[in-house]
């Protein structure tokens, strides 16, 4: 039986990587950041907590990850600090967590002997589009702290393949969304603030346009990659190849929900001008020709099946609709 660590785990999109790969039959030890609640974030909600060793400990101490990849045989490095606003307050930390933890992650999976290490890269690093589609030979360029925190952390990660001969890829996804999406997010802002009743939606810029990706088909993503040996020392996009900007997201999401809900600017959830990423469309033919990869979910059925799953009572209940999640 493979054994895979997943850190990151008891996010997003880590937890439903856990589930798939509970079904796939991986051995999963699944690293959740400690508290002294001892709280597994989205893994308390999992399908298959039974059958996972959950892992509590953090991706900035080196020697907690050399501990944690012995007799492992593949990583999903997915541990980091994602939410761009605050970034622009906390800085240091997204170096500490993104750039200092991929680095303990590869040093650790190097000296272990780990198999092959998957590390989480972002469509953010390529900045507003200067070409579209955008393939993985586009420009990097670093319009928030997290960007450039994630800049850095792609290429510590590389630079193992590279110096060492770590078998790793870097996967970068473009913008999942789906079940358990963070309140920060555009999707679950939306979808929360409308089932919760509000008849003036707050928002940010509705013109940038994104790439959305069904959080399931960013899990088979992954997965893809990690059984590729084509794909060791390559940087992957993972993405719909379909564009929508933000306003046309919602008035989706409001014809899916039957809401006549009104949208307001809050100059709050406005980016700094020219930190604002005002285009993002993945060109996924590299992942098509390495895999074979296709996405299952187009965006009407992948955001049915999150709006269903937001508008039951006991997960509207986890999401405070009325602040601004920064």
């Amino acid at each position: 039986m493979t054994t895979a660590l997943i850190t990151g785990a008891d996010g997003f999109i880590g937890s439903h990587l856990t589930e798939l790969l509970v079904r796939e039959g991986y051995k999963v030890k699944a690293l959740s950041q400690y508290n002294s609640f001892n709280y597994w974030g989205w893994l308390e909600d999992v399908e298959c907590r039974s059958d996972i060793e959950v892992l509590s400990g953090d991706v900035r101490d080196p020697h907690y990850c050399k501990h944690i990849t012995k007799d492992v045989d593949v990583v999903f490095h997915l541990a980091a600090l994602i939410a761009i606003p605050y970034s622009y307050v906390a800085p240091d930390s997204y170096v500490d967590t993104n750039v200092k933890g991929t680095l303990n992650i590869c040093q650790a999976a190097l000296e272990n002997g780990v198999g092959r290490v998957i590390h989480t890269s972002t469509s953010e690093v390529y900045g507003t589009a200067r070409y579209v589609p955008i393939d993985e030979k586009h420009p990097l360029q670093a319009q928030s702290p997290y960007s450039a925190s994630k800049i850095g952390a792609d290429a510590m990660a590389m630079s193992f393949f590279n110096a060492f001969n770590l078998p790793l890829t870097v996967a970068r996804p473009f913008n999942t969304y789906g079940p358990r999406q963070s309140a920060r997010a555009v999707i679950p802002t939306i979808i929360s603030q409308i089932a919760s009743g509000r008849k003036q939606i707050q928002l940010g810029d509705l013109t940038p346009t994104r790439d959305f990706n069904y959080v399931a088909d960013t899990c088979r993503g992954f997965l893809e990659l990690a059984r590729c040996d084509a794909a060791i020392g390559e940087t992957v996009n993972i993405g719909s190849n379909f564009e929508i900007s933000i306003g046309d997201t919602l008035e989706l999401i409001r014809e899916l929900m039957h809401s006549d809900v009104e949208f307001v600017s809050d100059q709050q959830r406005l980016r700094p001008e020219k930190s604002e990423v005002f285009r993002l469309w993945c060109d996924n033919s590299r992942i098509r020709a390495l895999t074979g990869f296709q996405p299952e979910y187009d965006i009407r059925r992948g955001m049915q099946s999150t709006i269903d799953w937001f508008t039951q009572p006991h997960n509207l209940a986890k999401y405070k609709a009325d602040i601004y999640n920064v």
